[in-house]
């Protein structure tokens, strides 16, 4: 030891530790001490059982949907028996034609002579004419909400647009009866009578607000905030790197966001779009305030008419027979298939650019 340099002392400090314990099961086997959470986890039994049960549950709650939309199909099956055996499927494009007047007649409880094809053509026009005004306006809202919105002003506005969709359908109806019919009836109505009446699209002696017009303004209104939202998630999901290489290019904003953004969102837009129509073709109270309920084919857009979901509230409590019953029964069962498979297709193509992903706000 060098004299003059302090001492060091290590002083090592040995912890008791938990004897080993040996296997009873393997004689001479030295088998480590179990640590607290073995200790504990032991202690609370075997939770095998209750794992299962929660399994099951669960199995039990996801098959429950299917069960709930098998019991709806086969209860609308059974109910239209009687409208499928007498009119097959020219119940949806055929009418019965009047011997004497060679007219046709689509709807008479009274006779028994039932058909659907007014109430198909007016659902159709009036979710064609949703789409025409609503479809424009959703992708220019999320185009101006997802790329040139200031962020103070995308919260409220998106709020804004999300709330029009959780607003009662009745809510709408009576806004439209109260509010858009008297502006159709008094300025719009006769400013397209006299514009376009030569076309025949628009031709009114007495136009009343009701219609083919006014019904498809009104489900408008209530599928923009639907497809606005999928149509905003959508182009949310595009990569930055695509706004990117079109800007390093040289493309302005506009050319960045129709080549880079929307051809690549093209297919969920698609998708926002038919989710939109879906739920334009099953809308019920709203069109049935403002159609006008007249089981007749008009080519005049200003003109009343009914559609499937109209002609079920109307009718469905004040049927005549049980041939009256079955027919407003087949009409439901057939605007069941169809809401399914537009929602199916829908929820596919949204799902083939997202991939499940979430949104993700800029």
């Amino acid at each position: 030891m060098n004299v003059g340099q302090p001492e060091i002392r290590v002083q090592t400090r040995i912890e008791s530790s938990p004897a080993p314990v040996k296997n009873q099961a393997l004689p001479g086997v030295v088998q480590p001490p179990a640590s607290a959470i073995r200790t504990y986890l032991m202690a609370r039994g075997n939770s095998a059982l209750a794992d299962r049960a929660f399994h099951g549950l669960m199995v039990l709650c996801a098959l429950s949907i299917f069960g709930i939309v098998a019991l709806i199909a086969s209860e609308l099956v059974i109910r239209s028996q009687l409208a499928w055996s007498k009119f097959g499927l020219s119940f949806f494009f055929s009418a019965f034609v009047d011997p004497v007047t060679h007219q046709p007649t689509y709807w008479d409880p009274v006779n028994g002579h039932f058909s659907a094809l007014p109430f198909v053509y007016g659902t159709l026009v009036t979710s064609f004419l949703a789409l025409l005004i609503a479809v424009p306006l959703a992708i220019g809202l999320a185009i101006f909400l997802t790329e040139m919105c200031p962020r103070f002003l995308r919260g409220p506005l998106s709020f804004i647009t999300e709330l029009l969709a959780a607003i009662p359908s009745i809510i709408y109806g009576l806004w439209a009866v109260f509010v858009l019919v008297p502006i159709l009836r008094t300025t719009v109505d006769p400013a397209l009578i006299r514009a376009f009446g030569w076309t025949g699209l628009f031709v009114n002696d007495y136009p009343t607000g009701l219609g083919f017009l006014a019904g498809g303004i009104i489900l408008a209104i209530m599928i923009l905030p639907i497809i606005s939202s999928l149509t905003r998630e959508v182009m949310t999901a595009v990569p930055h790197s695509q706004r990117e290489a079109a800007l390093a290019l040289g493309a302005t904003r506009w050319e960045m966001i129709r080549v880079g953004v929307l051809r690549n969102a093209r297919i969920g837009i698609v998708g926002a779009v038919i989710l939109g129509l879906g739920r334009a073709l099953g809308e019920t109270m709203a069109v049935t305030m403002v159609i006008g309920n007249s089981p007749e084919i008009h080519r005049s857009l200003l003109a009343n008419g009914g559609s499937m979901s109209a002609v079920i509230a109307n009718e469905f409590t004040e049927a005549v027979g049980d041939l009256h019953l079955s027919s407003l029964i087949e009409i439901g069962l057939a605007l069941f298939i169809v809401t399914i498979i537009i929602n199916i297709l829908a929820q596919l193509l949204v799902w083939a650019v997202t991939r499940g992903a979430p949104a993700q706000s800029h």
